[in-house]
């Protein structure tokens, strides 16, 4: 038995049948093609997981565990337990060690978008994914004390342009029956789809987050001491206290340092954590989900898998005429069992091809619908280790599974002559 004989048979085979196969092929395909895109999707959106924020060393806010903390400074989900004091922040800017501090402010909501009180160190400091910076598609940064600069979602989900004026809702809530309705606020600015919660916030001033409440106590608008936008401008708008920092710091080995002395701070209690630390944390508590899913989508292979042995045990009893004219021809029981393996084994790799190049495709359609309607940023890349075993993994299972068949073949064939066939 030559190699070269036993894979021209087995093509030869396969074209015959090609219709049948046909349908085999694509349901593998199929197959092949979602477990493979749940785990590129799985490596994708855990890379994009952990990249919501970079570049920033430390986040500072009130005492917390840092899940809490990281969970509404950066993905803007829950409230904050307390606040840092405004000259507690000047110590920190202060302080040599560290090379720049982004302030942020949180409390108010714009239909049900987390408004973010901040400064112009947010787009020139703050970093996501590998390195990159918010970008402006439209406008600019705010520059007055009632401008407001939009995220991507925000913008398009309610169809805001430059110079639109919107009202800011008391509270974190989707629903709010407290507005700032005296103090509206201009669209100065709409920034590009990151993927990230920066496209469901609204960024304003400290200063603007300062001026809506003036005549505020306890979420409640005071009658007779609310002021318009005018007499908000002349009033002292320096915060007395802010949500939260991030901090950034150059000399990476003092990193640690800060860190201790910080969430040593005698004047206030305060929490200082590390982002990368605390995002692996969270990915490794949803990570059991994820893996659920990758399981039951293995599961969906090994079916079709199954459907193959089915199908080729199916068409054995068409093939009994075709063996006997091999076993006559001089075709050893051993060349016929092969053959079965080899048309399993090319089903498979032509299955892994199709999905590779199915998934290829969809991604590159799908990737800025993803983006700009979903928020999910997902690009094309080399497949990974991972990936690569997975599809290694369809043709050695069909080898396996291709034994089955190729047994009962090597059986039969030991007992087959030309115009005579054995009872099974």
């Amino acid at each position: 038995m030559t190699v070269r004989l036993a894979f021209s048979l087995a093509m030869a085979s396969l074209w015959y049948r090609r219709k049948v196969l046909a349908l085999v092929t694509l349901t593998l395909t199929l197959s092949i093609t979602l477990l493979l895109g749940v785990q590129y999707l799985r490596t994708e959106v855990k890379q994009t997981f952990t990249n919501t924020i970079s570049g920033t060393d430390l986040i500072v806010g009130a005492r917390s565990g840092q899940l809490n903390l990281l969970m509404y400074t950066i993905f803007h989900i829950g409230d904050a337990t307390n606040n840092i004091r405004w000259n507690t922040y000047q110590k920190l800017q202060e302080d040599q060690r560290i090379d720049w501090l982004v302030p942020l402010s949180l409390g108010d909501s714009y239909r049900g978008h987390r408004v973010v009180g901040t400064s112009e160190q947010f787009p020139e400091y703050f970093r996501y994914g590998r390195d990159q910076k918010p970008e402006l598609v439209e406008g600019r940064w705010f520059s007055d004390v009632f401008e407001v600069v939009l995220g991507a979602r925000v913008a398009r989900k309610h169809g805001h342009q430059l110079g639109d004026d919107i009202i800011l809702s008391h509270g974190g809530g989707r629903t709010s029956f407290s507005n700032h309705k005296d103090t509206p606020f201009t669209v100065a600015g709409v920034l590009a789809p990151t993927g990230t919660p920066v496209d469901q916030a609204v960024y304003v001033s400290l200063e603007g987050l300062e001026a809506i409440h003036i005549g505020w106590e306890s979420g409640v608008a005071i009658p007779g001491r609310t002021v318009t936008p005018e007499q908000a401008l002349e009033r002292d708008l320096t915060p007395d206290n802010i949500t939260a920092a991030l901090v950034g710091i150059e000399r990476k080995v003092l990193t640690f340092q800060v860190q201790r002395e910080i969430n040593e701070f005698r004047e206030e209690p305060l929490s200082a954590i590390l982002p990368g630390v605390a995002l692996s944390e969270l990915w490794r508590i949803m990570g059991q989900f994820e893996n659920a899913l990758l399981g039951i989508t293995g599961f969906v292979v090994v079916t079709s898998l199954i459907g193959l042995i089915a199908v080729l045990l199916t068409l054995q009893v068409q093939r009994r005429q075709e063996v006997a004219i091999l076993r006559a021809t001089g075709a050893s029981p051993l060349l016929i069992a092969a053959l079965h393996v080899i048309e399993c084994v090319a089903l498979a790799i032509a299955a892994c091809i199709l999905a590779v190049i199915a998934g290829a495709a969809g991604i590159a359609g799908l990737s800025p619908w993803l983006l700009e309607t979903w928020g999910i940023q997902i690009g094309l890349r080399p497949l990974n280790g991972v990936e690569w075993l997975i599809i290694a993994s369809v043709p050695f299972a069909a080898f396996v599974v291709g034994l089955i068949p190729a047994l009962q073949a090597w059986r039969g064939s030991r007992k087959q002559g030309l115009g005579h066939v054995a009872p099974e």
